[in-house]
């Protein structure tokens, strides 16, 4: 028995979703997109389309990947196309470590503590919450915060795959909103810093350029997550009736609290070693240019989060008795990777796409030349954000890396704005809006695939039109209360950030 809900889902989202699952199945379809992309790296290899990289002035063509040098390339790295398929590695180390903490039984227990007195109204909101908060923590919030959602959703009596959408919302869709600051930030800093110097070779954007902005974002995109969750998704979902077993909420044990204690020691214990080596000037684990930001801790946090995960989780076991032996930890990094069996095979696919695309430069010269379009059009400041905004959005259905798309638009809209006397903070901030607001119906996005997996879990017939219909009311939603916050902080003529002033040149 598949999961189905009692309300039919009817309305133009039914019809995404109806119209979206009919498609084959997701691998056979990210398989369909890359026949796709070879024919028309074909056309346009015939035809000669180029354009010119607005940062390098390189002319840049659609390369044929059906030529001899393509199919070679085909066939040559097919195989590490796939294995160097970035979400691959990452989500098979985070799940040794996650599949020791859930088989020893820490994951549910935890749950159980936090949930046993928590206000079930601020649930959604917290979700939400995390869910943009973790995104400064490398992959964290695809990897843990979205599955253990459905988990406490599910536990609370409410669809499970509302409390995942609501943290894919926050993960993805609020991607550049944070109280702090991410390792986002200094890439974009110091590609707009390069635009910038296209006009004014002193000028120099800093990390922190849309901090205010941003900080501020992250409360907003959080109500609105929230809102939507509650008064259309759960709603439209219905009552979940699958077959997976609902994990009641119950007051920890005597002996539960004792492991959680001891698993929460282990935790401070690594706390501790990670702030020794972070504190100091000089320390360990700090970046090699001696900053925090930089530190191995935020951009390979995987591999903490595999070495947490794990020791905690074999601490809590071997004190509850759910691992008596070294074999039980052992087995439960194995039941963790049998949830991966249908993921491996559509990463395989995806990563063929994914790989395809890029090398046939489609996704790069609709990127330069749909700003070529926009920057010949001679239009106000608020009518070009409102425009920047969709067009990032739109692009970012095309080219998955928020940096890549910006090394490309940065150079084309960063001049626009100081000349008409707006800050390269102004232009960043705007990009960063629309790069986000798409990410949860983009397939381009890396973890798109694991998104699927999950839902899959709870909806077998979950697929790609499932996702887009659930994620589009929270885009929809963002793109408007987000480009409504930038546009009134705009006409307040509020700072960005530090030393990050809306007006370039004494202009305003």
């Amino acid at each position: 028995m598949n999961v189905h809900t009692e309300k039919p889902k009817k309305g133009f989202f039914g019809f995404v979703e109806r119209a979206g699952n009919a498609l084959p199945h997701p691998a056979l379809l990210f398989g369909l997109f890359a026949v796709i992309t070879l024919l028309f790296s074909a056309i346009g290899g015939l035809l000669g389309w180029t354009g010119v990289h607005p940062a390098t002035g390189e002319t840049v063509e659609v390369l044929n990947l059906l030529s001899r040098d393509g199919i070679h390339r085909i066939l040559l790295e097919m195989v590490s196309n796939y294995t160097g398929f970035a979400p691959l590695g990452i989500v098979m180390v985070a799940l040794l470590g996650i599949g020791v903490a859930e088989s020893s039984g820490l994951i549910k227990a935890s749950i159980n503590a936090l949930l046993v007195k928590a206000p079930p109204r601020s649930i959604t909101f917290m979700v939400v919450f995390t869910g943009i908060l973790s995104n400064m923590a490398s992959d964290l919030g695809y990897l843990l915060i979205i599955p253990l959602a459905g988990v406490i959703f599910h536990s609370l009596g409410r669809h499970p795959i509302a409390g995942m959408s609501a943290a894919f919302a926050g993960v993805s869709g609020g991607f550049s909103a944070n109280i702090f600051i991410g390792t986002i930030d200094p890439l974009l800093a110091g590609l707009s810093t390069e635009a910038a110097h296209i006009l004014d070779p002193d000028y120099y954007v800093m990390p922190t350029a849309n901090y205010y902005f941003m900080a501020v974002s992250t409360f907003v995109i959080t109500f609105a997550g929230t809102f939507v969750t509650s008064k259309w998704i759960e709603p439209r979902l219905g009552k979940y009736t699958g077959t997976v077993e609902r994990e009641e909420i119950i007051q920890p044990t005597a002996l539960e609290r004792k492991g959680l204690r001891r698993a929460g020691l282990v935790i401070l214990g690594w706390a501790i070693v990670f702030a020794i080596g972070l504190i100091p000037e000089n320390g360990l684990l700090r970046g090699m240019d001696g900053t925090i930001l930089h530190s191995p801790l935020l951009r390979g946090f995987i591999a903490v989060l595999f070495l947490v995960a794990a020791s905690a989780g074999a601490v809590y076991g071997y004190t509850v008795g759910t691992f008596k032996t070294q074999n039980d930890l052992i087995n439960g990094m194995n039941t963790s990777f049998k949830s991966l069996v249908s993921f491996l095979v559509l990463v395989f696919f995806a990563a063929q796409f994914v790989a395809w695309f890029r090398w046939s430069n489609l996704g790069l010269l609709l990127a330069i030349n749909g700003a070529e379009v926009l920057q010949n059009t001679n239009i106000g400041l608020i009518p070009l954000v409102v425009v920047f905004v969709i067009f990032a959005g739109f692009m970012n259905l095309f080219m998955g890396s928020a940096s890549a798309k910006w090394a490309i638009l940065g150079p084309v809209f960063i001049p626009i704005f100081m000349l008409l006397g707006y800050s390269p903070e102004l232009s960043q901030a705007v990009y960063r809006v629309g790069d986000s607001v798409t990410n949860i119906i983009s397939p381009m996005m890396s973890f798109f695939a694991l998104i699927i997996v999950y839902y899959q879990k709870y909806d077998k017939k979950s697929g790609i039109g499932t996702i887009m219909a659930t994620m589009m009311p929270y885009s929809i939603v963002f793109f408007v209360v987000w480009k409504l916050l930038l546009i009134v902080w705009i006409l307040l003529g509020l700072p960005l950030g530090p030393e990050a002033p809306l007006y370039y040149g004494g202009a305003g």
